[in-house]
This record gives structure tokens, C-alpha cells and sequence, in this order.
């Protein structure tokens, strides 16, 4: 179970700093992203459509 759920985290943070990359926020080598946890880079996610949506 914790690997399955470890899995899903995982996929959640790729996805996450994949939408972060594609949305121009940040470049593709950004190390930074890589060190957020899945809460930071959603709370990024959500900061960054709110700039885009303005």
C-alpha cells in the first residue's frame, strides 16, 4: 500500500511540474520545482492560473 500511494505522490509531482513548465512559469531545468513537495507545487499551480487569468 505505502509504495502504491508513494507511486501516486510521485506521478502528482510530475504532473505538477510538468503544468508549471508547460505554463512558461518556470524553465525546464529548474531545479527548484524538483525540491517542492506535491503541497507547494499544487499551491504554485493555483498562484500561477491566477497571474494568467488576470
Amino acid at each position: 500500500m505505502t509504495k502504491h500511494l508513494r507511486n501516486a505522490v510521485e506521478k502528482m509531482r510530475h504532473h505538477y511540474i510538468q503544468k508549471l513548465i508547460e505554463s512558461g512559469a518556470y524553465s525546464n531545468n529548474e531545479e527548484q520545482l524538483y525540491d517542492y513537495t506535491l503541497s507547494e507545487l499544487i499551491e504554485e499551480y493555483n498562484k500561477t492560473l491566477v497571474k494568467t487569468k488576470s
